[in-house]
């Protein structure tokens, strides 16, 4: 569900989302200022919300409670399936937009490329290398995961690319502060185009 806040131009939302895997209550604002509440279940995921919220900018809460007994897979899966919707939600008919987004991200040896466009259509190009299977107890696999479920619900093409990196959590910690710092490029307001929404369409 979406809850408007006061004014036409408050970009918010709500979502909630209850599955025999998962219950997740999500929160966010699209033009806050990198306030964060998250409890996933996973250290190291809360860690990757936590930063994309602050490098974007965005306010953001999250809520889950998922089957962590069998692994962390269907929570952060269905976090990125429902911040998607979040994102959707919160960009309505995605007027005045800029739309396209990228960021190259150094995070110490690591170097990556995100780079995305809030076409409507989702499409992911995930070329990371991560070199373990694990950070923590989080599995390394699952970042591509999430980015999948977030742009299959967002209708968000991304482009992941790593031009560098040996440690794994330099890697995913780039990717995620990347894919923020894109996403708030993307989605910020053109004042000079603020009614028009940017496509030869008429719609995104």
């Amino acid at each position: 569900m979406r809850k408007s806040g006061k004014g036409e131009n408050k970009r918010v939302s709500e979502i909630t989302r209850n599955t025999n895997e998962t219950n997740i209550n999500i929160t966010l604002d699209l033009d806050g200022r990198g306030v964060y509440d998250i409890d996933t279940g996973c250290g190291f995921f809360d860690h990757m919300m936590e930063l994309f919220a602050r490098h974007g900018r965005f306010d953001l809460k999250i809520e889950c409670d998922g089957d962590t007994e069998v692994d962390y897979h269907h929570s952060v899966e269905d976090i990125g399936i429902s911040l998607g919707q979040a994102f959707r939600e919160a960009l309505g008919d995605k007027k005045g937009i800029v739309r396209y987004g990228d960021q190259l991200l150094p995070m110490d040896e690591a170097l990556v490329l995100v780079s995305l466009d809030l076409s409507g259509r989702a499409a992911v190009n995930y070329d990371l290398e991560v070199p373990t299977e694990k950070v923590g107890d989080f599995d390394t696999e699952l970042a591509e995961e999430f980015l999948i479920g977030f742009s299959r619900e967002l209708g968000l093409t991304v482009h992941v690319l790593e031009f560098a990196g040996t440690n794994s959590h330099h890697i995913l910690e780039a990717m995620f502060k990347g894919l923020a710092r894109a996403l708030a490029k993307a989605v910020s307001i053109d004042p000079k185009f603020a009614d028009e929404v940017p496509s030869t369409k008429g719609v995104l």
